[in-house]
């Protein structure tokens, strides 16, 4: 996969993942939403199926999905030096507010204020997450897989009602997903 722009992107890339990162409460699905708006809809540095491919590995590798996405967007547009770059503005506004939080983290947990702002945040955050579902569920129908909806139908049934742990989900997903790829180059090589 080559890079977008290089080097004449990175200041670009940098402030768009601070101001991603600083604006983005609720966890990663949103900073995802807000990541497909600014490198897909508006700067198009990456196409909507990159993105969910993006999205995917960024999902299923330990650690924090923004920070992931961030090394896989920072990746695709300016290799390893943009890769730092957009970590660095992924994680720096979460480091400050968070060290600020913490100093005063007393008069912030007593303070009623405090907690019904948290609780209109997320009613907010549900519904970010909810745009994030309909936008890439969306583009998974649209693809008229019957096999992909099949997974996507199988994989809600999964975590909702039988509240199966995700990890196993990504998983028995990916297996599918390279057996689909293994079927389709042996119908291929056939032909």
């Amino acid at each position: 996969m080559e890079t977008i722009g290089g080097k004449k992107n990175l200041p670009k890339l940098f402030f768009s993942t601070l101001y991603i990162s600083a604006f983005t409460f609720g966890g990663g699905f949103v900073i995802i939403t807000f990541m497909k708006r600014k490198f897909v809809d508006e700067l198009h540095w990456i196409d909507e199926d990159e993105m969910l491919d993006l999205t995917a590995l960024a999902q299923s590798s330990p650690g924090a999905i923004a920070v992931n996405a961030a090394i896989l967007v920072g990746w695709r547009v300016a290799g390893f030096p943009g890769m730092i770059i957009a970590v660095l503005g992924t994680i720096i506004p979460p480091m400050l507010i968070l060290s600020i939080i913490s100093f005063f983290y007393t008069a912030f947990a007593a303070n009623p204020y405090v907690a019904l702002v948290l609780k209109g945040m997320q009613a907010g955050v549900a519904a970010v997450i909810l745009d994030v579902v309909c936008g890439l569920g969306g583009k998974v129908i649209q693809q008229r897989r019957p096999v992909y909806l099949i997974v996507m139908v199988c994989a809600f049934i999964a975590t909702f009602f039988l509240e199966i742990n995700v990890i196993y989900i990504i998983l028995a997903a990916a297996a599918i997903g390279i057996l689909l790829e293994v079927w389709n180059r042996k119908k291929g090589e056939r032909k």
